[in-house]
């Protein structure tokens, strides 16, 4: 349906996609576990956003190049999240790992 779109547009649906993933992770913390009805709806709407997002960028671009995107921005995203939000104390090899997933995420768009 969207094969005609500029290739750039897939890309920005993945970017997209990750941050709605990291917002609806926020919200699913805030929401202590489901107990905090208001945050855990957001964070199933976020969710549903996000995988929507994701649907959208499949369809210009490889599932595996997407995915490993999506998984890897939301995972750099909810830890520079956690520690800016929530206090969370990360130890220096995570933020190496989140390096890492970085140079990894640039060498697949060179793929």
């Amino acid at each position: 349906m969207f094969a005609n779109a500029p290739a750039w547009t897939f890309f920005v649906a993945v970017v997209v996609a990750a941050g709605l993933e990291v917002y609806a992770n926020i919200l699913l913390a805030k929401s202590e576990g489901f107990v905090r009805k208001t945050y855990a709806l957001g964070a199933l709407v976020f969710v549903a956003l996000a995988f929507t997002c994701l649907a959208y960028a499949v369809q210009g671009m490889d599932l595996a190049i997407a995915y490993a995107l999506w998984g890897g921005i939301g995972v750099v995203g909810t830890g520079i999240g956690g520690a800016m939000l929530f206090g969370q104390r990360l130890k220096p090899v995570a933020w190496l790992g989140m390096a890492m997933l970085i140079a990894g995420m640039a060498i697949l768009q060179l793929a």
